[in-house]
């Protein structure tokens, strides 16, 4: 008998025709880092009197399926998960490469069939009316770049010794470094930044309603969250003006391996709060600014995303 090892394990995704339904057809593989979505159903303790001090046979409580999996910034499979998480992309054929477009704040988004795999055993589960939460983007100095992604199911297949993913779709591996990264203010790349992140959620709200088989019926997406934080060297009196102003900005996050191969998210609207400064020691002192995204109306919308890279139309 084989036992499961991290380097083994297999990730497979597919959208769904109807909610957590079982996807069919060939899915895509996926690169990732760990992966913490699976299925729980915990027992409940009988809390029944007059029958002796011995315990009864628990029952079984409501199925919960949901876990983040952390996935490299993948020049071309991080598109499933942008689709995933604002809906699907307008996308178009730039002769030289292909430009994919997701907008903030859609009321309708994909579900997903999951298919995590562990061959040594074998095991392969598949995971039903998988629904993006969020994705939570960190900018920093040096290292591989990656983002968290938050999933919500429904409910999760028995395992089976076979997969169920048909024949995968292999998408070249291309990732991105933080070295590659970039983050600008208004248009101008910041100077003295140590770090930054950019969160965007769906804040789903989950239709616990009751069935006799312990899933929930959907996911439904309320107010966008939006939010992130800088952290900067303090040098200039510049964000602390705009904070003491209310003055809003617009923030650019990017990865970019060339003209033709790039990932641009476009904050639209960033308001920053005052913060408070600290001195620690004699080293440089940082100011961290906890920013909230909104609705920009002139752009009618909080958010932007483009993605430059070789994959069609057809694959998102």
């Amino acid at each position: 008998m084989g036992r499961a090892r991290g380097a083994d394990e297999l990730l497979a995704i597919k959208k769904e025709t109807t909610y957590g339904t079982q996807a069919t057809g060939d899915f895509y593989t996926m690169s990732f880092n760990s992966n913490g979505l699976s299925s729980e159903q915990n027992l409940i303790t009988d809390p029944v009197l007059g029958q002796g001090r011995e315990p009864l046979a628990p029952q079984q409580d409501v199925i919960n399926v949901d876990g983040a999996i952390r996935v490299p910034v993948d020049l071309r499979r991080l598109g499933h998960w942008l689709t995933g998480l604002l809906g699907a992309p307008v996308s178009s054929d730039e002769t030289d490469h292909w430009q994919h477009v997701w907008e903030s704040g859609k009321s309708t988004l994909p579900s997903y069939s999951v298919e995590a795999g562990s061959p040594a055993v074998p095991s392969f589960r598949m995971q039903l009316g998988v629904v993006v939460d969020a994705m939570e983007f960190n900018f920093e100095r040096n290292g591989f770049a990656s983002v968290n992604v938050d999933l919500i199911g429904q409910g999760e297949n028995k395992p089976t010794a076979t997969s169920q993913a048909g024949t995968p779709v292999e998408l070249d591996y291309r990732p991105f470094s933080q070295f590659q990264g970039a983050v600008k203010k208004d248009g101008v790349l910041f100077a003295n930044l140590e770090s930054a992140s950019i969160r965007y959620s769906n804040n789903l709200d989950r239709v616990e309603t009751i069935r006799d088989d312990g899933k929930i019926d959907g996911v439904d997406p309320t107010i966008v969250g939006l939010s992130g934080n800088i952290a900067m060297r303090f040098a200039t009196n510049e964000l602390f003006e705009d904070a003491f102003d209310g003055t809003p900005m617009e923030l650019e996050f990017s990865y970019k391996i060339n003209d033709d191969q790039m990932l641009v998210i476009t904050v639209h609207q960033v308001h920053i709060p005052k913060p408070k400064i600290s001195v620690d020691g004699p080293g440089g002192i940082t100011s961290n600014y906890a920013w909230q995204g909104a609705l920009n109306s002139a752009a009618g919308k909080s958010m932007t995303v483009k993605l430059l890279n070789d994959v069609d139309d057809t694959v998102y």
